[in-house]
């Protein structure tokens, strides 16, 4: 680890008692930071190793001060480290600071002066975010491997497929959890030979899969029982309910439950000017993953397998008057819904009723 040298430990020492913002713009190996005085004149530009050890020894004498950052693939420990310092730490949403992601004049030095300028200006122009908790992170990072496994077992099937059909031959069956060696014995002996290798690492792929879908169903029934309120809607798995519960984490940090459905990417983009309001695509921000999840809850809600209840009402009936791509919009809409009630069900506990808005209220008696 680089260790201060005179002038910074003697300009740090000096302002220990002073007002101080921080900018520190982390790098895979090592960071930068900007320190800045209570005028916004430059203290310290160092760089700092990106380990646990550094980041403690360099910022942990300090008192507690003003931490910006960006968003990536360091921020949820490194924020989760300056915060139990005792530091205020903010992490700066990248994708929305612009000032920094479209700058001409780009590089780690200036990134962290920037943090620590709009950070001492006004904490809010960061639009910061908030990262889940180590617990929430290590449950979720299972559910993320078993995501890397089905797309890892899609890319060999359809590899496997391609091959076969370039031969003149087909693979037998269409269902991708069903792909092993057996499929293959229709096939021309050449052909055999060069998939077997392929359908063995699918056949193990799949017996991945089974043994993360054993371990989220027993992390859902020991840690998560809340899991079961989401699982009443027709449609949400274990899969879907565990991962909306870990990615939101914190229910009450939503002010209402429609404001779940703009958290996740589901909304519709606004760029309004006078007279002007174009009709934008879905902002897609916010966790990708969960987004496909919703969106696959959504389609088995309109699908011909899906029971009968208002979220399926609502959502073939807009199906029907959208148009050539009606059933998309329909589907993205009903994920946007699905995404709102299970929000609402996780606060309020309540025992989920899929035709509550399609009762009909009893009819007035004669006079």
């Amino acid at each position: 680890m680089k260790k201060l040298s005179t002038t910074t430990r003697q300009a740090m020492e000096k302002l220990q008692t002073h007002p101080l913002t921080i900018g520190l713009d982390l790098g895979d190996r090592s960071s930068y930071y900007c320190v800045l005085d209570e005028a916004g004149r430059t203290v310290v530009e160092e760089k700092v190793s990106t380990t646990p050890k550094a980041l403690e020894t360099r910022f942990g004498a300090l008192p507690r001060r003003r931490i910006a950052l960006e968003t990536g693939m360091h921020s949820p420990w490194v924020s989760r480290l300056l915060s139990g310092l005792g530091h205020e730490t903010i992490v700066a949403h990248a994708r929305n600071v612009r000032l920094i992601g479209e700058s001409r004049k780009k590089d780690d030095r200036l990134d962290a002066q920037t943090l620590a300028r709009l950070a001492r200006i006004d904490p809010q122009l960061l639009c910061p975010v908030k990262h889940r908790s180590a617990q929430a992170q290590a449950d979720l990072s299972v559910i993320r491997a078993r995501a890397g496994l089905v797309r890892a077992r899609t890319a060999l099937v359809n590899t496997a497929r391609g091959l076969a059909k370039s031969y003149g031959e087909r693979l037998r069956g269409c269902n991708v959890r069903n792909m092993n060696r057996e499929k293959a014995e229709g096939l021309s002996p050449e052909l055999q030979a060069a998939l077997e290798p392929l359908l063995n690492a699918i056949e193990s792929l799949s017996e991945g899969i089974a043994e993360y879908n054993e371990g989220i169903e027993t992390l859902a029934q020991q840690s998560y029982p809340q899991v079961a309120l989401l699982k009443q809607i027709k449609g949400v798995g274990t899969l879907i309910g565990l991962t909306f519960l870990l990615t939101l984490e914190d229910p009450h940090r939503f002010r209402k439950s429609r404001d779940v459905g703009c958290y996740l990417g589901l909304q519709p983009g606004r760029r309004n000017s006078g007279q002007s309001e174009p009709q934008m695509h879905i902002s897609k921000e916010g966790d990708p993953y969960l987004r496909t999840l919703l969106g696959q809850g959504a389609q088995h809600i309109l699908g011909p397998f899906g029971v009968d209840c208002d979220l399926r009402r609502w959502g073939l009936k807009l199906a029907e008057r959208g148009g050539k791509s009606g059933k998309k919009r329909a589907i993205i809409a009903t994920a946007r819904k699905l995404a709102v009630l299970l929000h609402r069900l996780w606060v309020s506990g309540e025992v989920y009723e899929p035709l509550h808005n399609s009762k009909q209220s009893p009819l007035p008696t004669a006079a």
